[in-house]
């Protein structure tokens, strides 16, 4: 079975949309049916109709939630050392060709936020920088071409 690697944080995430799911949307959702049942012939009640298809979305991503939060491996970077690029690591890069520095955390795919410097473990990038320590120099194939990078500082706290 496939692990999800999280941080704690994304997986306290996970835990309060499905709480929220479960305890808010799900209630509120059927009410809406009950409600649009009550307007007469279903074949016609467009009400009807959209309240079912929200709730098939809210069914599906809470089944989507239990199954990830099952097979969650939460990973705590706070506790973690080393000089090599792993999951949960807060790296500085340089762009080799512009000289712009970056900061990104390697984080879980449901946590990634690249505005918030905060990548997935499977994206590209990411999949580049692992293994590699401060000095490195490491491709990454983007749509505009490739581009190099080395790695200025790893660290594990933020």
């Amino acid at each position: 079975m496939q692990k999800y690697p999280m941080t704690p944080a994304g997986h306290a995430a996970l835990e309060t949309e499905l709480k929220h799911l479960k305890t808010v949307e799900r209630p509120e959702i059927i009410q809406a049916i009950a409600v649009a049942r009550d307007h007469g012939d279903l074949s016609e009640n467009a009400e009807y109709h959209a309240a079912k298809e929200k709730q098939g979305f809210i069914e599906g991503r809470i089944q989507e939630l239990e199954s990830k939060m099952s097979l969650a491996q939460v990973i705590d970077p706070a506790k973690m050392s080393g000089d090599r690029v792993t999951f949960g690591a807060f790296i500085g890069i340089v762009n080799e060709d512009t000289d712009e520095e970056s900061r990104y955390q390697i984080v879980g795919e449901d946590e990634a936020d690249v505005k918030q410097g905060k990548i997935s473990n499977t994206s590209p990038i990411a999949r580049a920088m692992m293994g590699k320590e401060v000095g490195d120099v490491f491709e990454v194939i983007a749509p505009g071409g490739a581009k190099g990078y080395e790695i200025l500082d790893i660290s594990y706290k933020a």
